[in-house]
């Protein structure tokens, strides 16, 4: 194995004058783009490994949501024009005579998904899908079903992929705040708070400001007062949360961008800004931790919708960000841990060209601890071929 070890020696994110950690939550038009993504290439995995024993190239990557028009207003509006969702990519449609019903998963995983996770859009009338799915090149089919002869995963590209572990105490704040108002308990106390919600935390020494923009719901909310009302609920919710992750100083602060005089705040028809004001990209969102974070190592990589069989773009992702939370839970010692992968195309996945881990230790000793991150590594990477299976259960979600 070409792992290499090698100490973290500069200065923990936590311990920096400034750290800026951001979520998008899951009705934030990038993460709709995202879960729609990595939806249809659940639906592909599953028929086409009951179909046909095994899943076949795809790479649905590609999404594009394109921002309707509304008109919210306090005790409810319209959706004036429908939000459009591109699912665009590669996959094999025809395998052995067999046809495989992409558009069809396309639109109903859609209309299904939007259904479970935006409680007040109606996906039938104010949504318009369009499947742009075409089949693959030949050069990077052939690549893919040469596993069937050898028996192992071929890289499909020459690319990288990093993680690290443990979240610090801004990253949980910001991952914890956004799962907690956009859990389906919250929904069914609250229902005037929309799925779009977006988390930025900024720490400056010991100050944590956290900063919310938060779509919510018009039919749920009477005027301008009980607005402010349920503004401040949703602050109060946030402040809770984060206190339990930090002893610093928070500071909550939630649709700054309000004018309550003259009453232009944040309310939309169904809880999302692509009912009319953003438009949404596969890839733009947070990584496969679930968040964005520019002073730890990122991938810019897309990995929703990606093939969860070769595409290392996904696989050396999740399987970095994996291998860090294993080294930091298994030894002790090491304190942080963080983790680059790079692969060669055509070169068996779990093989990687490099694997680079990076630790920070309670005794500043680093070669000390390689043998026991060696068969850590060496586990992930074997059980790489698993993690499709764990994808298309739930058990893992990129985004």
């Amino acid at each position: 194995m070409n792992l290499n070890v090698t100490p973290l020696d500069f200065q923990p994110a936590n311990e920096l004058g400034v750290e800026i950690v951001e979520r998008k939550g899951i009705g934030h038009p990038d993460t709709i783009c995202d879960a729609l993504a990595e939806k249809l290439s659940a639906e592909l995995c599953k028929f086409y490994k009951e179909k046909f024993g095994f899943v076949l190239h795809h790479n649905v990557d590609k999404g594009l949501l394109l921002g309707g028009s509304a008109s919210p207003k306090f005790g409810g509006g319209e959706i004036t024009a429908p939000i459009e969702i591109y699912l665009v990519g590669r996959a094999i449609k025809e395998y052995k005579g067999i046809k495989v019903p992409v558009e069809e998963f396309a639109i109903e995983g859609t209309k299904e998904w939007l259904k479970e996770n935006i409680h007040a859009l109606d996906p039938e009338k104010d949504v318009k899908i369009h499947c742009l799915v075409r089949p693959g090149s030949v050069d990077l089919v052939d690549i893919y079903m040469r596993q069937l002869e050898t028996g192992v995963p071929l890289a499909n590209d020459t690319s990288f992929g990093v993680g690290f572990a443990p979240f610090d105490e801004v990253e949980n704040i910001a991952f914890n705040v956004e799962k907690v108002l956009n859990s389906k308990e919250m929904k069914k106390k609250y229902p005037e708070i929309g799925e779009d919600i977006k988390v930025m935390c900024v720490r400056k020494r010991d100050v944590i400001d956290v900063t919310i923009a938060c779509a919510f719901v018009d039919r749920f909310v009477k005027d301008i007062n009980d607005y402010i009302e349920k503004r401040e609920n949703v602050r109060k919710i946030a402040e809770e949360v984060a206190r339990k992750y930090t002893n610093r100083e928070v500071l909550i602060h939630v649709n700054t961008g309000d004018d309550d005089k003259r009453e232009n705040v944040y309310i939309t028809v169904a809880g999302t800004s692509a009912e009319a004001g953003d438009d949404g990209e596969v890839g733009r969102g947070n990584r496969v931790n679930g968040l964005i974070t520019p002073y730890r190592p990122m991938s810019l990589e897309a990995a929703a919708g990606k093939n969860p069989i070769t595409h290392v773009g996904k696989l050396y992702n999740i399987t970095a960000m994996e291998i860090c939370e294993a080294v930091v839970k298994e030894i002790p010692e090491v304190k942080e841990a963080y983790c680059y992968i790079v692969s060669q195309i055509g070169k068996p996945i779990s093989e990687p060209l490099a694997l680079d881990v990076k630790i920070r230790t309670e005794d500043g000793k680093v070669e000390a601890y390689k043998d026991k991150i060696e068969p850590i590594a060496r586990e992930h990477l074997s059980n790489i071929g698993n993690i499709w299976k764990r994808l298309v259960d739930g058990e893992i979600v990129v985004y």
